[in-house]
This record gives structure tokens, C-alpha cells and sequence, in this order.
């Protein structure tokens, strides 16, 4: 066998191994057998609500354990067939089976980081938040730039984009601004942003030096309407105001523009839509689901890191850099994972980059591990 098939078997088998310890391959046929059981209950569906997720869990199972099968017989055959061919000296079915081999390569690639995704709230839409740190209208300039490129990331998944609230900045770029991000595993993906991003270039505002610029991201889960967030009155303080800003696609102007302030954590929310009851319902999503997050964050002492270490938009708390110049880079301070296509990344391009983290995850590595191995 080839080198070229050779490493294609061995990240086959990787990926199978993944995909095998993330559905705990072991029980999974008992664990079929015992949904098979209680689907046989005649007294299933006086429960709708249980009875739907039960046939949904079972599904997944079910979809997960015939993927798995599959990949991992059709892996074997090609494997054969390319031993069979060798040894008949056929050069045809050789080439055939490991141009089969490089295509399922990437089909159990896709499943392995496909099973990445099953955190509590990972199939969730989320709420993105860009804030511009040190840098003062760089660092707006920044925030837009970053704006943009997970605007592009989200429409290039066909994932739907509602602006939330945005302040623009004093000269150029934006202050702030929040999206809800609706698609499947939006929050799974969309969780490894979370963190200080830091620009280096030459400054385009007529300075002709090079500046280096900070803004922060945070992602946090759209809270589903079966979880259960209570909020006490006496905890809110809220707030209408006049939003401002010159107009246009991404900035409203209203009277009518919300903020709520959640006392006993300092966490504050604002939506500025043409509606004041809409911007007080969104403004109560958006709570609930920051409360939500941080319940999130105490049982997963990883995620729990990851959110301590963002700490302020500035030096030293950065999770990715970007390099303009003098030299073309994008890297990631956890994985070390890098690419010197910087305009495909700043184009929505990061699939790579939230790949390596996901991974990372799973590898239970810390950030400060991760970092002392880069």
C-alpha cells in the first residue's frame, strides 16, 4: 500500500476511534436494546413530551451506531481490495479502492468533529457579542473587522443572522454589538470564540505606524424554552433610553432601545428594536440565556477556564492573533493552530481554527497546557 493510502487508513482509524469513545461504543448496542424496551411501553405516549425525546435519543443512537458500522466496513473492504490488487498486480482496482479510501477520509472527518458537538447546550443558536478593547478607534476599526468575519462565517453555514444591539464608535468601527445566530450547532461551534482577539497591522488611519489592536468575543447559548431560568423581579433594574447612531443596515435609531441589569451578577443586556415590548422580551432571552451560561460554566471547570482567562481586551489575555505585519498570520494561542491566509480567515474562513479547539477539549487539555505545548 501506498504512503498516501497508508495515512489515509491511519486517520480513518483515528477518526473511527473518536467517534467510538464519544458514543461510548462499548454500551451502545445495550443501550439500543433498552430504548427498543421502553418504545414497547403501551403507556409511552400518555407522556408526548417524554415520549418524542425518547424516540429522538433513540435516533441519534440508532444513526450513530449504523455510521459507525459502516465506515468502519467499507474501511476494511478497501483495505482488502487494495491487498487483493497488489497482489493480482491489477493497478485499476488499487487506484479505485484508495481514491475510496481518500473520500472516506473525509466523510469520518466530518463525523468525528460532527461528534464533537454534543455538549449540553451545543445544538443551541447563540447570542455573539463584539466588544472593542485597547486600541481606541483601532480598536473599533477591529471590532468591525471581526463583526464581518463571523457574519460571513455564519451566512457561508446558512445559519440566520439577527442583529441584536450595536454602538458604533466615536470615529470609525463600532463600540459593541450583538447577534442571535440561529443554525444547528451554532452555540457548539460558535463556543470556541469565546476569548480576546488581537490585530497587528499598519494603521489605516493615516498614521503610517503599526498598531496593535484588541477586541473581545463572547458567545453564550440561546436558552430553550423547555429550560427553565428563573429571574427575580427585585434582581432587574431596567432601562429605556434613545439608542444613537446615524442609522443605516446595521444600526437602529429608537426611543424605544431596552437595558436590563442584572444586579447580583453586574451582567447587562440591551436590544434597540422598534418595538419596546419586542426589545424588553429580547433583552430577557438575552438574560436568561448569560445566566444560563454562566450555570454552564460551573459544571464545566474547561469552559469555566477558558471564560476566566479572556479577562480584559488586552495584552496577555489573548486567545488568537492576527499578523498583518510585517508578515501574513493567523494563529491560535491554544492549539497552535495557524494559517498565513489571513484574508480567507478575516473572510469567515475559521472552521480549521474552531476544529482544533473542539479537539482540544476533548483532549481535556487546559489552556495554560495547551500554550506550554505550543
Amino acid at each position: 500500500m501506498r504512503a498516501e493510502a497508508e495515512n489515509a487508513v491511519a486517520a480513518i482509524r483515528k477518526s473511527l476511534d473518536l467517534l467510538a469513545q464519544r458514543m461510548n461504543w462499548e454500551t451502545a448496542e445495550h443501550r439500543l436494546e433498552e430504548f427498543n424496551a421502553m418504545i414497547e411501553d403501551p403507556n409511552l405516549w400518555n407522556d408526548q413530551e417524554r415520549a418524542q425525546k425518547l424516540m429522538r435519543d433513540r435516533q441519534t443512537l440508532v444513526d450513530a451506531i449504523d455510521r459507525y458500522k459502516a465506515m468502519a466496513q467499507e474501511l476494511e473492504d478497501n483495505i482488502e481490495l487494495v491487498a487483493m490488487g497488489e497482489a493480482e498486480g491489477d493497478d485499476e482496482v488499487v487506484a479505485e479502492a484508495e481514491a475510496a479510501l481518500k473520500t472516506l477520509k473525509t466523510r469520518a472527518g466530518a463525523a468525528e468533529l460532527e461528534a464533537l458537538l454534543d455538549g449540553e447546550a451545543d445544538a443551541n443558536d447563540t447570542f455573539l457579542e463584539i466588544n472593542a478593547g485597547a486600541g481606541g478607534t483601532e480598536a473599533c476599526d477591529w471590532a468591525e473587522m471581526l463583526q464581518r468575519m463571523y457574519v460571513r462565517w455564519a451566512e457561508k453555514h446558512g445559519y440566520k443572522v439577527e442583529l441584536q444591539s450595536e454602538e458604533p464608535g466615536a470615529e470609525a468601527g463600532i463600540k459593541s454589538v450583538s447577534y442571535k445566530i440561529s443554525g444547528p450547532n451554532a452555540y457548539g461551534w460558535l463556543k470556541t470564540e469565546s476569548g480576546v482577539h488581537r490585530l497587528v497591522r499598519i494603521s489605516p488611519f493615516g498614521k503610517g505606524t503599526r498598531e496593535t489592536s484588541f477586541a473581545s468575543v463572547w458567545v453564550y447559548p440561546v436558552v430553550d424554552d423547555d429550560i427553565d431560568i428563573e429571574v427575580n423581579p427585585s434582581d432587574i433594574r431596567l432601562d429605556t433610553y434613545r439608542s444613537s447612531g446615524a442609522g443605516g443596515q446595521h444600526v437602529n435609531t429608537t426611543d424605544s432601545a431596552v437595558r436590563i441589569t442584572h444586579i447580583p451578577t453586574g451582567i447587562v443586556v440591551t436590544s434597540s428594536e422598534k418595538s419596546q415590548h419586542q426589545n424588553r422580551d429580547i433583552a430577557m432571552k438575552a438574560l436568561k440565556s448569560r445566566l444560563y451560561q454562566m450555570e454552564l460554566d460551573r459544571r464545566n471547570a474547561s469552559i469555566q477556564e477558558a471564560h476566566d482567562a479572556k479577562g480584559e481586551a488586552g495584552w496577555g489575555n489573548q486567545i488568537r492573533s492576527y499578523v498583518l505585519q510585517p508578515y501574513q498570520m493567523v494563529k491560535d494561542l491554544r492549539t497552535g493552530y495557524e494559517t498565513s491566509d489571513t484574508s480567507g480567515v478575516l473572510d469567515g474562513d475559521l472552521d480549521g481554527f474552531m476544529a482544533a479547539t473542539l479537539a482540544l477539549d476533548v483532549a481535556g487539555k487546559s489552556r495554560a497546557e495547551a500554550t506550554a505545548e505550543g
